[in-house]
């Protein structure tokens, strides 16, 4: 944990939230795994982030069903930890169903759901962050980028995705707690070396076996003075059963004012 401090208030110089540089690819030896996935992790760290959102789930029929949300993002004053909420608008059948996400770098994230039909939020422990996020092929544990810290990394190789130069990053669970958790053996990442983002992930099942795989396309920088990007296009299929996830960002919008009793499971709960 302190070394996941120390690293990250290098990186962020504090909650000032200095810019990510690009990486020539010459200096992959020396940049290192582990510090390609901080740099990834925390490209994406906006202080505050509203965004409507279109979740696409098509079955292996080629049957589309189509949902909207509303989703907030919110930095913790240390820099590392952000609050995320998302809220269903449409279908009628999940209206009002909310998630709600607290990071703690010290420890476990606090996760809770609310389903309007049960009138109260239901907190998620651990071993639910490999569920399926309310029935899309993307998890719980797949909603944000997991501590750095929880996996081993190893650099493979350089490979471009869509004509963009990427480090291609496997990743591995530190012990089986993580392992069971996250329902992953292993995970291998391909980040942009510009911008350090993903391109695309792949995730392998706890027999070891390519179990999904998501791409991520059409970029915007949100935050120029500090380098923060967030991908506005995530495709996700499970190969195992052919069923994928398209989730669109429609329209977003950073630096907007959020308190912090928006992130409550009192406000999720709310009609």
């Amino acid at each position: 944990m302190r070394r996941r401090v120390i690293s990250a208030a290098l990186l962020l110089g504090g909650v000032a939230l200095p810019a990510l540089a690009p990486v020539a690819a010459g200096v992959i030896a020396e940049l290192g795994a582990r510090a390609i996935m901080e740099k990834n992790f925390f490209v994406s760290k906006i202080k505050t982030l509203k965004s409507d959102t279109t979740m696409v789930l098509i079955n292996d029929t080629g049957q589309q069903r189509e949902r909207k949300n509303t989703t907030l993002l919110k930095l913790q004053p240390n820099g590392i930890d952000s609050k995320l909420l998302v809220r269903f608008s449409t279908p009628t059948d999940i209206k009002g169903t909310g998630f709600l996400q607290v990071e703690h770098s010290d420890g476990d994230d606090d996760l809770w759901i609310y389903l309007p039909a049960l009138k109260k939020s239901r907190r998620l422990v651990a071993n639910n962050k490999k569920d399926s996020f309310v029935g899309s092929d993307f998890s719980y544990g797949d909603i944000s980028l997991p501590k750095v810290d929880q996996y081993q990394h190893r650099l493979l190789r350089t490979e471009s995705i869509d004509d963009h130069p990427c480090y291609v990053i496997e990743s591995v669970p530190i012990n089986e707690a993580v392992k069971t958790n996250s329902g992953y053996s292993k995970k291998l990442t391909w980040v942009r070396t510009d911008i350090f983002l993903e391109s695309k992930v792949e995730y392998y099942d706890l027999s070891g076996r390519l179990l999904k795989t998501q791409r991520v396309t059409r970029y915007q920088l949100v935050e120029p003075d500090t380098a923060r990007w967030y991908a506005l296009h995530r495709e996700m299929i499970n190969h195992q059963t052919g069923h994928q996830t398209i989730i669109n960002f429609d329209k977003i919008e950073a630096g907007v004012a959020m308190p912090d009793d928006v992130f409550t499971t009192r406000y999720i709960e709310r009609e």
